[in-house]
């Protein structure tokens, strides 16, 4: 078999493609965990902000979690390799207990929150991460595993706000290899996670599911055109929601609570109305709360026959109170604290759900 040709880093006509729209920014916070896709992506930055001669200062940060032995020596590495590239450079630490359960997403939660400090903190809105094509096709066969619908099947965003910043990742449509090659030009040597080689962690056994897969066809290009699909799905059916959320909108006294004569959702797509409860939830409940897409299926459901059944009906759901009057009304409000022996306290005000 003929040996395969080596891959090329990226070009300075590519590197303003990528990078020139942040230009303007004053700053910018470059996630750089030290693994060859990071590297590359700080590499190319450096390149970029050279060759420009202006533009925003590059914040390099590094989170150490605190969850293997190495970890601070790799952060050190980065810094190293940083401060040699003429960047400002910041080791972040997660500091305090760490959950036994739910490990990763608690890891990755403080990670952005690290990130999203840091950046108010040197003047940057923007926090540019390194992920490729392949974590955007992880990213969609986990989901998929999971049973998403289109809201989780659209993947990771180009852009999306998250704490009080904005994610920018300009690599999504860039292969991982690219970025590798980026860092060695650049002399840099990226440092090698164990934990990307561990079965235990559920993307690492998506990358060797995908890899089986790319001999049926289904690659990681053809899994980010899914998301892309998906995300206009998405947007298609936000549209709608919002046409129907502000048709059946009524009045409300209670800051924060939201009130629809859902007589007007009977003879609207499900999807629709499922896309409409997603987002009221969204605004009203807590947002550290993951959502579940059966959950909001069988809410729903039940609201509909609710309606149809001239009924009550009271639950909770991710943080949010909802309420289905017998005459068709729903009322979503942030779910009110408990009080002791954990009886719910009743909402301060009232709503108005009378529609006068």
């Amino acid at each position: 078999m003929p040996a395969a040709e080596p891959v090329a880093p990226f070009a300075d006509s590519e590197l303003s493609d990528l990078f020139d729209r942040f230009s303007a920014e004053p700053a910018l916070v470059l996630a750089v965990s030290g693994g060859p896709d990071s590297m590359g992506m700080m590499a190319a930055a450096a390149r970029w902000r050279a060759a420009l001669g202006s533009g925003p200062v590059l914040h390099v940060a590094s989170v150490d979690h605190g969850l293997r032995a190495a970890s601070a020596d790799e952060c050190a590495a980065v810094m190293q390799s940083a401060t040699a590239l003429g960047l400002e450079a910041a080791t972040l630490a997660w500091t305090g207990d760490k959950p036994s359960a739910g490990l990763q997403e608690a890891a990755r939660a403080a990670r952005y929150s690290l990130l999203a400090d840091h950046a108010r903190t040197v003047g940057a809105r923007l926090v540019m991460t390194a992920h490729t094509i392949t974590d955007q096709a992880e990213t969609v066969m986990m989901r998929l595993t999971r049973g998403s619908g289109p809201l989780g099947l659209k993947a990771m965003a180009a852009e999306s706000p998250r704490d009080g910043v904005v994610i920018v990742r300009p690599f999504l449509w860039e292969r991982g290899e690219r970025l590798a090659a980026t860092a060695e030009a650049q002399g840099l040597t990226p440092v090698l996670d164990p934990s990307n080689a561990d079965d235990r962690f559920a993307r690492v056994r998506m990358r060797k599911l995908l890899a089986a897969l790319e001999g049926e066809g289904l690659d990681a290009e053809r899994l980010a055109i899914l998301a892309g699909r998906m995300r206009m799905v998405d947007e298609a059916l936000r549209h709608g929601a919002s046409a129907l959320a502000e048709a059946s909108r009524m009045a409300s006294i209670v800051p924060g609570a939201q009130v629809f004569d859902a007589t007007k959702w009977r003879d609207q797509p499900l999807a629709t109305i499922q896309m409409l409860l997603s987002i009221a939830l969204a605004e009203a409940g807590d947002p550290a709360i993951a959502e579940r897409l059966d959950a909001i299926e069988m809410l729903s459901g039940t609201i509909l026959m609710a309606i149809d059944g001239h009924m009550a009906h009271r639950e909770t759901l991710r943080g949010a109170l909802i309420s289905v009057t017998p005459e068709g009304r729903v009322i979503i409000a942030r779910e009110p604290p408990r009080r002791a022996g954990g009886i719910a306290a009743p909402p301060q005000g009232s709503i108005d759900a009378s529609g006068s």
